[in-house]
């Protein structure tokens, strides 16, 4: 999972602060690195770095990066170790020219490729799944950069929302099954390829359509045009629905927030039981906290605190501390549990750790019951492309029955919403990757 954002100002507008705050807007989807690059009259000008946006990018850097094209990306990685030298943009020269790449996604036959790339000689500077892209545009790009793309999309398998930038042109492709998102928008003449609608709201921007499966997109002084890449059927990550996408996002014309909202209240009628207060796992607990709430109608109360200031460049706590490490994250409002039968919401249960303590806060804040309901169903099988679950040896639901987590989690009761019901809130198509859940991916996992 990662955020990328893409700029083309026809007018010559610097748009470097464009891209800045629609990372930031965008910050929910990687926390490891960010990078902006920038074409500065045919110059590909760039600066990444491990950190989040506004430790990356003070403001002498910001006024160094001028130019009215540009591409930034914030990263949670999937493929590399988290590096400087996995940090994107990516950004290459070669015969042609230069370009420079920003990926969100996962490609799952990149080793065979790069395998073969460097038999034949090629020299490769990252871990990074994205730099096969890069090559392969390289190698490609005879008369038009259009065809290289092409070409090199239909070599690769796997997810991807993807902005590339040359000297003159600003490009975004998107997977053929639309396992990652990737809008589309427009401030006055500038256009903006952004992961997530909520981006386009922060720097002030409209949102014009979702890029299709399959599509590429080409935006230069000429204008927009669509090129297709041979669309199946959609098959949208689930988990954006779930946890990715920020609540105030639309994807794939679906409000994120309803979505979570009416996966809360199906979460309610599927597993009622008495309760004095409903409370959210914050962040990602708390929409789904609020529908279970209504439909169940038992009050929605605040019971856990979060310290919204936690970033990489805290203090490593003493072991002592690391090993009650929800406690540095989340602090529960005593006031409001104690003697209380509490129903705890959550998005979903991966290793169990997490969960686990919270449960612990909460009960020895007084809390006279614990309820877990989980708005998703149990995960249980690892991804391939792009969702970075553990091996599936280390997820608590692959080999342990619900029974079994509850008593290891120390809830007096567990419930998982079922597939059925989460598609339901989700808006009852068949247009998700499921595979998590289910087993059943669009794309196999490489051998």
């Amino acid at each position: 999972m990662s955020g990328v954002i893409g700029a083309y100002s026809k007018d010559g507008r610097d748009i470097s602060k464009i891209i800045y705050y629609g990372l930031y807007a965008l910050q929910h989807r990687g926390q490891v690195s960010s990078g902006i690059a920038v074409n500065n009259n045919g110059f590909v000008d760039y600066f990444r770095d491990l950190g989040l946006v506004h430790e990356v990018f003070p403001k002498e850097t910001m006024e160094r990066l001028r130019g009215n094209i540009g591409i930034g990306h914030i990263r949670y990685a999937t493929t590399g170790e988290s590096t400087i030298v996995n940090a994107q943009p990516l950004v290459v020269g070669y015969k042609r020219g230069a370009l420079a790449l920003a990926h969100d996604g996962s490609i799952v036959n990149f080793l065979k490729i790069r395998n073969q790339l460097e038999d034949n000689g090629t020299i490769f500077q990252s871990d990074l799944d994205t730099e096969v892209i890069a090559n392969l545009i390289a190698r490609y790009h005879k008369d038009n950069i259009e065809d290289a793309v092409l070409k090199a999309l239909e070599d690769v398998k796997g997810s991807y929302g993807l902005v590339i930038m040359t000297t003159d042109r600003l490009i975004g492709a998107r997977d053929s099954y639309g396992i990652k998102p990737l809008s589309l928008g427009k401030l006055g003449n500038d256009y903006i390829l952004a992961s997530e609608t909520c981006a386009f709201d922060t720097i002030g921007a409209d949102f014009i359509r979702d890029i299709e499966p399959g599509e590429i997109v080409v935006i230069d002084e000429d204008g927009i045009k669509s090129i297709k890449q041979g669309e199946k059927d959609k098959k949208l990550c689930l988990f954006e629905i779930i946890y990715f996408a920020r609540p105030d996002s639309k994807v794939d014309g679906k409000s994120i927030y309803l979505s979570r909202i009416e996966a809360g209240r199906q979460l309610a009628r599927e597993s009622n039981i008495e309760g004095d207060i409903v409370m959210g796992a914050p962040d990602s607990g708390t929409v789904a906290a609020i529908g279970y709430a209504q439909e169940s109608k038992i009050p929605y109360a605040e019971g856990l605190i979060k310290n919204r200031y936690v970033g990489r460049t805290f203090i490593q706590p003493t072991q002592e501390l690391r090993e009650q490490g929800v406690k540095i994250k989340l602090n529960v409002l005593k006031e409001n549990v104690e003697g209380k039968r509490v129903i705890l919401v959550d998005d979903s249960i991966v290793r169990g750790t997490t969960i686990k303590r919270t449960v612990e806060m909460i009960r020895k804040a007084g809390a006279r019951e614990v309820h877990v309901r989980i708005s998703a169903p149990p995960v249980i099988y690892s991804c391939h492309l792009g969702m970075d679950t553990p091996n599936r040896e280390n997820l608590i639901a692959a080999e342990t029955s619900v029974k079994a987590i509850e008593g290891t989690i120390g809830a007096d009761s567990l419930y998982y919403l079922s597939l059925e019901g989460l598609i339901k809130a989700a808006g009852g198509e068949k247009m998700f990757c499921t595979g998590c859940f289910s087993g059943n991916y669009p794309i196999e996992k490489d051998q």
